[in-house]
């Protein structure tokens, strides 16, 4: 092979690659939309399949600048969910100081009983 088929050889893999990354954008935000009903996402598919690079390209233009909004809804949800899980997954940590203040605090109220602070205390520093 000389240097022009390789060229074009790595031209069309970047064509094929690129490809697949639109197709997988356009299908992803396609069942990321929830205004959009079964039926019109199965015609849609089936045009993707069936007739790919003009579907691709209808759906870009019509649909394009609702991808982007939808995509940075979705990415703005998750970072709020991933969030919302780590700051109740850091507020679940409790030190064994904390465990045993919180039973002096018990005993010196009445509440428990020695036999229980001693109890506690000793199932925190375990």
């Amino acid at each position: 092979m000389d240097l022009w088929s390789w060229i074009a050889w790595f031209f069309w893999l970047f064509v094929f690659f690129s490809y697949l990354m639109v197709l997988f954008s356009i299908i992803g935000d396609l069942f990321r939309d929830d205004s959009v009903n079964g039926w019109l996402k199965a015609v849609w598919i089936l045009l993707l399949v069936f007739v790919p690079f003009l579907t691709a390209l209808v759906y870009l233009i019509a649909r394009g600048s609702g991808m982007q909004r939808r995509t940075l809804e979705h990415a703005a949800r998750m970072r709020g969910e991933q969030d919302a899980y780590i700051r109740t997954t850091a507020g679940a940590v409790v030190s064994a100081a904390d465990e045993i203040a919180k039973a002096k605090a018990l005993f010196d109220d009445g509440t428990i009983t020695r036999d229980e602070f001693e109890a506690l205390k000793a199932k925190s520093l375990a």
